[in-house]
């Protein structure tokens, strides 16, 4: 199901969004509930030009799923809070991310992640010291 999440998400197909419960849980941003996580969805989308998903990993156990994966897209935009201070710069970023998601009753409920934010920084020529 959360593949299946991800393939509708990577398509642009909004019932992606019919997957996750109402009242979604988000531990890893401040968006809260479905519209939440459909906005932050939107701001990755603009920021990125549209990345490309690659899952790499799925693993399940109970109502647990982790997936292991890149955004690979292109800094077209800075409104999410990592790219916030950086000057669009039209390179191409790989962004991975470790998803933790909770599954009750075929929908995705609460969510923890882990992103690698100082490997996309450098991708953009930002890094520790560096300054935007």
């Amino acid at each position: 199901m959360v593949e299946d999440y991800f393939d509708r998400l990577s398509r642009r197909d909004e019932s992606a969004f019919d997957l996750v419960a109402e009242d979604f849980i988000q531990h890893a941003a401040s968006a809260q509930g479905r519209v939440g996580l459909r906005q932050i969805a939107s701001a990755i989308d603009e920021d990125l030009g549209r990345p490309q998903i690659v899952v790499h990993h799925v693993v399940a156990g109970d109502d647990l799923v982790c997936i292991h994966l890149d955004l690979v897209g292109t800094h077209v935009g800075s409104s999410i809070p990592l790219l916030k201070s950086i000057v669009p710069s039209g390179r191409t970023v790989t962004w991975s991310f470790l998803h933790l998601f909770r599954v009750v009753d075929g929908l995705m409920t609460e969510h923890w992640a882990c992103h690698d934010d100082l490997g996309a920084l450098a991708q953009l020529g930002v890094g520790v010291g560096t300054g935007p």
